[in-house]
């Protein structure tokens, strides 16, 4: 029983690293990293992961998953260039991991992440990821050779072996690079883990537009999921520990290069879930195996970030979309399905999936405040509202309820 406690965990890290990696990889080439500091940037995540995932497993006894942020990745694609280059970028991953540390010592922060209305947080990650999303359909047209065995892979996969389905587009993408790429290959790549320090700066602009929307997205898209994820099979981590040991886990990792490092969000099922152990108590197992198989997996980011130079850029980008369907699916839901802020949340998703910049700052900052205002602009009065209600009779409490109801973790 073990061995499969130590399977599913390995397992997790796989899925975990494949089904994302190029996302990360793409975000901070997006900021300006070197391919050395995307690499190393990909090293010290996997470090990060394996170091909280160890310490966590082995503290708590609970199958507490840890991941990078690939949402905030995708948040770095859509922001681009950065005034201040890289080392900017990397003043707002420091920035991002003290304010996961403080919502962690102090519950203030969590509390004004969850005064966000559902509908504009979801919105805004929806706005954020798009672009990465229609990079599938981008690529079938211009590389059809290339791009359409990948998609027919992951669809035919999604259909029958879900969580593998991206790490079988990567595969059949890297046969393809491959069999069509250069005839060097790797022969002159820097295939050795290699560290690279950068130096921080701070600028403001940069702060705004990646410290804080990379920190809400974190946030509301990997640690409040990861841990509805792990109510789901009875467990309660704590959250405010978790909160500060991530924090300084993305905290020693920005300067190397990554960008943050959280709970588990999607793999959590896999470490978490009874297929891992029948005995909820051993199931930690699979977290320390995780940490360790993140630590391992760490080693190939210079062969990881090799294969991405050999390919086409549409093609990387289309891997990375496939991983980021399901995340747009369940933030579009997110959105629009209530009636009551999805005028707001359509401001939000449409001002950030512009892609504009104001003052230096990135666009998913300016759809929160965008969104903000709508809805500040759009709610009624507390009488008119209750004057409203009274007109419904008594259906629309009842209603209102049970959509409460269906939002909460079961």
């Amino acid at each position: 029983m073990r061995v499969q406690a130590v399977m599913a965990g390995l397992v997790s890290a796989v899925v975990g690293y494949a089904s994302s990696f190029t996302v990360v990889l793409a975000g901070l080439r997006a900021v300006g990293a070197t391919p050395g500091q995307a690499a190393s940037g990909l090293l010290a995540l996997c470090c990060g992961i394996g170091a909280a995932a160890l310490f966590l497993g082995l503290r708590y006894r609970m199958p507490i998953s840890i991941a990078w942020s690939t949402p905030g990745a995708a948040l770095l694609v859509a922001t681009g260039p950065v005034p201040g280059g890289f080392p900017a970028a990397v003043g707002a991953f420091i920035v991002c991991a003290g304010l996961i540390v403080l919502a962690g010592l102090s519950p203030w922060p969590a509390r004004a992440i969850a005064a966000i209305p559902r509908p504009i947080a979801g919105a805004m990650l929806a706005g954020v990821i798009l672009s990465l999303c229609t990079a599938p359909v981008r690529a079938v047209v211009d590389i059809p050779l290339l791009a359409v065995p990948v998609v027919l892979t992951w669809a035919v996969l999604q259909r029958y072996l879900r969580k593998w389905a991206v790490p079988g587009a990567l595969v059949v993408a890297i046969i393809a690079i491959a069999v069509h790429g250069p005839g060097t290959g790797l022969s002159g790549a820097a295939l050795r883990p290699a560290v690279e320090l950068t130096t921080p700066t701070l600028n403001p602009s940069v702060v705004v537009s990646i410290a804080i929307p990379l920190f809400l997205v974190t946030m509301a898209a990997q640690n409040v999921p990861g841990m509805a994820v792990m109510a789901t099979y009875g467990y309660t981590p704590p959250l405010r520990p978790v909160l500060v040991a991530t924090g300084l886990a993305s905290a020693a990792a920005a300067p190397f290069g990554g960008h943050a490092v959280n709970l588990a969000a999607i793999t959590a099922a896999l470490t978490a879930g009874p297929d891992t152990h029948p005995d909820p108590g051993r199931r930690w197992i699979a977290t320390v195996a995780l940490g360790a198989g993140q630590l391992t997996l760490g080693l190939g980011a210079g062969l990881a970030m090799a294969l991405v130079l050999l390919s086409p850029p549409v093609l990387v980008t289309a891997v990375a979309g496939l991983a980021l369907l399901s995340a747009l699916g369940s933030s579009l839901a997110s959105a629009v399905t209530e009636p009551e802020g999805r005028e707001a949340a359509v401001v939000t998703f449409v001002v950030t999936a512009s892609g504009m910049t104001i003052l230096s700052i990135g666009a998913a900052f300016w759809g929160l405040v965008a969104g903000g205002l709508t809805a500040l602009l759009l709610h009624r009065p507390l009488e008119q509202q209750s004057s409203s209600t009274a007109e419904a009779g008594t259906e629309r409490p009842e209603g209102r309820v049970a959509a409460m109801s269906a939002d909460q973790p079961s």
